[in-house]
């Protein structure tokens, strides 16, 4: 279990080293400030909080696998808390969030969305094999 839990941690921190790269890429092309806006806090905490949520519902898959989905949920929320709570004042600092600001955290927010959702189905999935 912890083996799946560690492989599915590198190829997160992987895949979302190389989205980061093109991100700040897209963004300093473009001629903005590529590491402004609390774009390297919003990938960290959106991978941490990934990994904690995968490993977490990776155990809890035999005791309360039918309200994983529910649990899976939760995770999400806890995101948008962490959002609230720790993004949005700094973003509302100068009274409006601009555009850059909001996808400094919603980029990583959402494709770590993407690759939980491929992790907990692998969690929820077992007949499918590992490469």
């Amino acid at each position: 279990m912890s083996k799946k839990i560690a492989l599915f941690s590198v190829r997160l921190i992987v895949l979302m080293s190389v989205i980061f790269y093109i991100h700040t890429n897209l963004l300093s092309y473009n001629g903005y400030l590529a590491y402004d806006n609390m774009i390297i806090e919003g990938y960290y905490v959106n991978v941490i909080l990934a990994i904690i949520i995968v490993s977490f519902l990776t155990f809890l898959k035999k005791k309360y696998n039918d309200q994983l989905g529910f649990l899976f949920m939760a995770g999400s929320m806890l995101k948008f808390a962490v959002f609230f709570v720790f993004f949005l004042p700094h973003f509302r600092a100068d009274g409006e969030i601009s555009r850059l600001e909001f996808l400094s955290f919603f980029v990583p927010y959402v494709f770590c969305l993407l690759l939980e959702t491929l992790g907990v189905v692998r969690v929820l999935n077992p007949s499918k094999k590992e490469p």
